[in-house]
């Protein structure tokens, strides 16, 4: 079976917990980092102390997105990533492009969620309102023209970004008209497994 180590309120962590609901593959989760820390044994598994980190059988792997492309591959080959390589690539860069996304978010949901009002860089969490709205836009223009990240039907390439999406609509703060993000957000919305892991609270 496979195991999942990392605390799930991680977006990384949910990323993998998510895909693995939407494929129906069994899993255990193991809370790690965080008010969790880190033992000497998980660490030894992943040297760069950060999370997820899969055990599936004799393989080991940390790298969220790595994670995802390797369970597709494995689990489900056709109906969650491409065959064709120039489809497959289409979608893949979207999954490179949420790490981008994360850094211009990082700062709204650091402020909003994890400091006190009296804690808040103000300076900061407009900057980066602006910086992950202007992203969304990009994207927007994207989905104006396809339904999924992934191509005609949903796959691995919406999960990553979609992690983020459901954040980006979650924080309090301004957010440009991104209508066809917001109609893919609602599509996710209706999947069970992305409420049950990825609509929680944010902590």
């Amino acid at each position: 079976m496979l195991t999942i180590w990392g605390r799930l309120n991680s977006h990384n962590v949910k990323k993998v917990a998510w895909f693995a609901g939407e494929i129906a593959l069994p899993y255990v989760r193991h809370d790690v980092g965080g008010q969790f820390g880190m033992s000497d044994a998980y660490v030894a598994m992943n040297p760069n102390r950060l999370i997820p980190t899969i055990e599936d059988g004799d393989v080991l792997l940390w790298e969220s997105n790595a994670i995802l492309r390797y369970l597709a591959n494995r689990y489900a080959p056709e109906a969650m990533w491409p065959v064709d390589a120039a489809l497959r690539a289409q979608g893949d860069k979207w999954m490179d492009w949420q790490f981008s996304f994360a850094d211009a978010q990082r700062d709204a949901f650091l402020n909003l969620v994890r400091r006190k009002p009296e804690d808040r860089d103000d300076a900061a969490l407009a900057r980066s309102a602006r910086q992950s709205g202007e992203a969304m836009l990009i994207l927007d223009k994207a989905l104006a023209a396809q339904h999924w990240l992934s191509g005609e039907q949903f796959g691995v390439a919406d999960v990553p970004m979609g992690t983020y999406a459901h954040t980006f609509f979650t924080l309090e703060m301004e957010r440009p008209h991104v209508p066809h993000v917001r109609a893919w957000y609602d599509r996710l919305r209706e999947r069970p497994a992305y409420r049950e892991t990825v609509m929680i609270p944010l902590t």
